[in-house]
């Protein structure tokens, strides 16, 4: 199995951007996290940041065909984008969205979520774990 992990803009300053809210650790040990529980599930997964919303889009549309989930942190993009949302749809793989933080008790415009129209689950607020649940949802969707 294939999984692709995406995540928006800042996610590369986690263990600098508000600390009280996301965290000390930093991406890079995101990054590991994610890979050695992929490995010791025997998933192949493919991580990849972007701040910038084609990239984003592109990324996702470059999944068609070669990839058999996306886990997607879209950061900010997650309340404004229906770029990302459309990209999702167009490519119908099935993808969870995960927020680190629990944004559905933040600022009200947290609350609002495009990407959630297209995705089979959302995890929030579970640090970085939720990102290792969502490979687990994933990959037990597939097996089924």
């Amino acid at each position: 199995m294939k999984i692709l992990i995406i995540n928006g803009p800042n996610l590369n300053m986690l263990g600098i951007r508000e600390p009280d809210i996301y965290g000390k650790n930093t991406y890079d040990d995101l990054c590991a996290l994610i890979r050695a529980h992929a490995a010791e599930k025997g998933i192949d997964a493919e991580l990849y940041q972007s701040n910038h919303e084609g990239d984003l889009v592109d990324k996702i549309q470059s999944a068609y065909g070669n990839i058999d989930g996306i886990v997607i942190n879209p950061g900010a993009y997650t309340h404004t984008s229906v770029a990302i949302l459309d990209a999702l749809k167009a490519v119908a793989i099935p993808a969870v969205e995960v927020h680190i933080s629990d944004v559905d008790s933040r600022e009200e415009f947290r609350q609002i979520s495009y990407v959630r129209l297209a995705c089979i689950a959302t995890i929030s607020g579970h640090g970085f774990d939720g990102y290792l649940e969502a490979v687990d949802l994933l990959s037990e969707r597939h097996e089924s």
